[in-house]
């Protein structure tokens, strides 16, 4: 029997998942949290093969999870559930220690056969995402070029970001215009949106 421990923030669609899941003779789901704090204090107790995980969630970024999962059950797989298909997303779960990851409107059935599959040691990724991931290409963008383009989503001048950041004005500048140069964006705002909807930030 393979247990699982369900972790997404919508109720619904949590509930959902995890019915699905329990109609298969041979997976059972051990426990459903809501919030990405609580997926590693019930990983421990209830100790599942698989942790069927989304990305985006309050508390605890779904990615930062996939690590301390990694780390401190690393028998446990992590198979990632999510809405937000973006290829960023894909390459830094992978990177981080995930075996698959789907998109929700994925069928029902497929879910079952990706739990299996990554209990199994297999991997498995969402095709058209694998496909989108190869033509976009890895993450051009460094950690502070992330950070400096997170911060100025909210309009915040420069002068503030650098004082948040502990750094010059002229440096945060030089990290503005690479991110928007390798985004291909003619702004800022419009950096970040692209970099977001990559999965980049």
């Amino acid at each position: 029997m393979i247990g699982v421990l369900v972790a997404d923030d919508q109720p619904l669609v949590r509930g959902a998942l995890a019915t699905v899941l329990d109609l298969e003779a041979d997976i059972t789901v051990l426990a459903q949290v809501g919030s990405g704090e609580e997926v590693l204090p019930e990983a421990r107790r209830c100790r599942p093969d698989v942790v069927l995980l989304d990305v985006q969630m309050p508390g605890k970024d779904g990615l930062v999870i996939i690590a301390e999962l990694c780390t401190e059950l690393p028998s446990c797989k992590i198979l990632i559930c999510t809405t937000f298909g973006r290829p960023g997303y894909l390459t830094r779960a992978v990177s981080a220690g995930a075996r698959g990851f789907l998109v929700k409107d994925a069928p029902p059935e497929q879910l079952a056969d990706a739990v299996r599959r990554v209990h199994s040691g297999l991997r498995v990724v969402d095709p058209s995402l694998a496909t989108e991931s190869l033509v976009t290409g890895p993450n051009p963008l460094t950690e502070r070029e992330r950070e400096v383009l997170a911060l100025a989503a909210d309009g915040s001048t420069v002068s503030r970001i650098a004082g948040s950041l502990h750094l010059t004005v002229g440096t945060v500048r030089n990290h503005l215009s690479a991110a928007i140069g390798k985004t291909g964006a003619e702004t800022r705002g419009g950096a970040h949106r692209i970099a977001e909807q990559r999965g980049w930030l």
